[in-house]
């Protein structure tokens, strides 16, 4: 197998767009909703003025350029071939760090820290803190390759990121990851951890602690409730995604109203946004990352992550968690996140945990929602580790 890493350059040709806008133009509409607020999804009118400017006003080549302004890659891990950001930062001793996303999110989450992350000291931050920034799409996601057969759970995910890190010649470095990237990060932390300096998560996975259930905090209550109500309000997506990927997928690829509405309903659910997805992020940032789904085409790859690897995911913070976790850990626990472990029963499972914060503002797309914040909180962690 190659071990080559070529550059890699986003170039949609036009036809693509044209299609787009048209198809969002033809969309059938159902009707409206039979109440006044999103509990049925997202409201018909808002969805409507959405993909309206989506197909009109929205401007990709705007944000094909800011992509392309950065180094891209692809390169072959475990025979798929896999789209990363590989940038480097001025400081020759910087700490590698690969930046894992997830479902519904892309590498464009992390588009508003990089600067900060390589070069602090042109964001009036320490070049002492500055980062080598690795950002690779996850399989199925993004430009990555799709795969062509099942088997690409969150363990081969963890093996292609070490994989990936040692071919970009770096034999120390930090992960950090949230959704989907919380687990990857950990499992490259117990796989790798001769070589992981430390790990980063938005937030640790690890299920309330029986043993404290006579002598709860507010927060832990409040923690509890919501993943309760996550699981009775929230999880249509996650339950269909894990069982019938293919069938959804169908939709999802060949309508982008549908699209739009499947996952800016998590945008809105997740995000710290009182109940307004653009209140965490403008309309040009939603649809940046929705364009990661649409271009290429890939609704039905990335739900088969689920089908792959949720319901043995889901049971590390709803249920037990049995495995130990050694490798120094920072973690973050935004307001806004579902779920919120506490940090004691965070610690049955991390044993080396070396920071812990709570920030005031910001939801399950920290980068996204919070880059100052994401900013502040990765670099208190790794100091600790330099």
């Amino acid at each position: 197998m190659s071990d080559h890493v070529t550059p890699f350059r986003l170039d949609i040709p036009e036809p693509e767009l044209t299609d787009l806008r048209e198809r969002l133009r033809r969309t059938r509409w159902p009707e409206k909703e039979t109440v006044g607020d999103w509990s049925q999804g997202v409201p018909l009118g808002y969805l409507r003025e959405l993909c309206r400017y989506w197909a009109e006003e929205y401007d990709w080549r705007a944000t094909e350029r800011r992509l392309n302004a950065l180094p891209q890659f692809r390169t072959s891990l475990d025979g798929l071939g896999i789209h990363f950001l590989h940038v480097r930062s001025p400081h020759q001793d910087a700490l590698p760090i690969v930046l894992t996303h997830g479902w519904p999110g892309s590498i464009v989450e992390f588009l508003k820290v990089i600067g900060p992350l390589t070069d602090p000291a042109a964001y009036g931050g320490d070049a002492r803190d500055a980062f080598h920034v690795v950002c690779p799409s996850l399989p199925g996601y993004g430009f990555s390759d799709k795969p062509d057969r099942h088997g690409w759970g969150v363990e081969r995910i963890a093996d292609a990121w070490v994989e990936l890190m040692a071919r970009l010649g770096y034999d120390r470095y930090g992960a950090q990851g949230s959704d989907w990237g919380t687990t990857i990060t950990t499992l490259i932390g117990r796989r790798d951890p001769a070589h992981v300096a430390g790990i980063h998560l938005i937030p640790p996975l690890a299920a309330p602690d029986s043993a404290t259930f006579d002598d709860l905090t507010a927060a832990e209550r409040a923690a509890i409730a919501d993943l309760e109500r996550g699981q009775e309000h929230e999880d249509g997506y996650s339950l269909e995604q894990s069982t019938r990927p293919q069938t959804i997928g169908y939709g999802l690829v060949d309508s982008p109203a549908l699209l739009c509405a499947w996952i800016i309903e998590k945008f809105r659910s997740w995000t710290d946004g009182d109940g307004h997805p653009e209140n965490a992020l403008t309309r040009d940032e939603l649809l940046d990352n929705l364009m990661f789904y649409w271009l290429p085409g890939t609704g039905a790859s990335a739900a088969r992550l689920y089908w792959e690897s949720f319901k043995a995911v889901q049971r590390l913070f709803t249920a037990e968690t049995t495995d130990l976790v050694t490798v120094p850990a920072g973690c973050s626990i935004f307001p806004k996140e579902n779920p919120r472990p506490s940090r004691r029963w965070a610690e049955k499972r991390f044993t080396n945990i070396l920071h812990w914060n709570e920030p005031e503002k910001g939801g399950h797309f920290a980068a996204f929602e919070q880059p100052d914040l994401f900013v502040e909180e990765l670099r208190a962690f790794f100091r600790m580790l330099r």
